[in-house]
């Protein structure tokens, strides 16, 4: 292992598709990559399933078209090039790819694990960031890439590093999901929304609002007038960017060190040698 005390402090975001990685935590990944911080999205699929939400528009190469937008977004928010895991988007309703041996939703765990314990492996990453349980509204891939990271954070323990010191999970809030809710998404607030007592980290992001833009803008093809937010009303997304823009929530999947507080300050805290990140 290089000496920490020499390589750059590092995150880790391990997401299933473009465009996951803008919603939930861009701008934590902005406040940290302008700390100093090496910030590396993994990504394990390319979008190929994804809905192209732009009337009128036609694609020849999905999985490029969304693979391309997750590199610009990623320019956006001042964060290193993205990393792709090489598994495919299994879709969800009528384009649920059921028989793709490749479909995330279709491989081994312990295959996609393997996957991204490489990457730690090779990025030795002190924070490690991924879905929360409920795969954020239940999407299959999304739970898939939270049991594979959960369980490489584990298994990286052997790793000659020993792994990243920390896993925390993206949290939506039980209000955050009363209001998807309202706006189409068919959540239980008390089944897919945290209590305030499991945020362990509450990041204010408002001075990334405008990286978080950008970042969102890069995804074209799942952002246009038939995506969720391209349906909603003025009064909706104002209200959804308000919450989006303003404050970012994770809860604590694991630790290797002890705790300095609870909640913490920020996902780096209590870690050696990089409090100050989060003074």
């Amino acid at each position: 292992m290089t000496d920490a005390r020499t390589r750059p402090p590092t995150l880790l975001a391990v997401f299933a598709h473009p465009d996951d990685e803008a919603f939930s935590v861009g701008g934590t990944l902005t406040h940290y990559a302008r700390r100093g911080v090496r910030v590396v999205v993994a990504c394990a699929t390319r979008g190929e399933a994804g809905k192209i939400t732009v009337p009128g528009m036609t694609v020849d190469d999905l999985g490029a078209q969304r693979e391309q937008e997750l590199r610009d977004a990623c320019r956006a928010l001042e964060i290193e090039e993205p990393v792709f895991l090489g598994f495919h988007d299994s879709g969800r309703f009528e384009r649920t790819r059921h028989d793709d041996p490749l479909a995330l939703m279709n491989a081994s765990v312990l295959d996609v694990e393997a996957r991204v314990r490489d990457v730690i492996a090779q990025l030795e990453p002190d924070v490690l960031v991924t879905f929360d349980p409920h795969g954020g509204y239940g999407h299959i891939d999304h739970l898939q890439i939270h049991r594979a990271a959960t369980a490489a954070y584990f298994s990286s323990g052997h790793l000659p590093g020993g792994g990243p010191q920390r896993l925390y999970y993206t949290a939506l809030t039980a209000a955050a999901a009363q209001g998807l809710s309202r706006m189409g998404q068919d959540l239980d607030p008390q089944l897919y929304g945290v209590s305030d007592g499991t945020v362990a980290v509450r990041m204010d992001v408002r001075a990334y609002a405008g990286n978080k833009k950008a970042a969102l803008a890069a995804h074209g093809t799942q952002m246009g007038e038939q995506s969720l937010m391209g349906r909603m009303s003025a009064e909706e997304r104002q209200a959804m960017e308000t919450q989006m823009l303003g404050v970012e929530h994770f809860s604590l999947g694991g630790t290797r060190t002890a705790l300095p507080a609870f909640p913490l300050r920020g996902l780096f805290e209590g870690l050696k040698d990089l409090d100050t990140l989060d003074a």
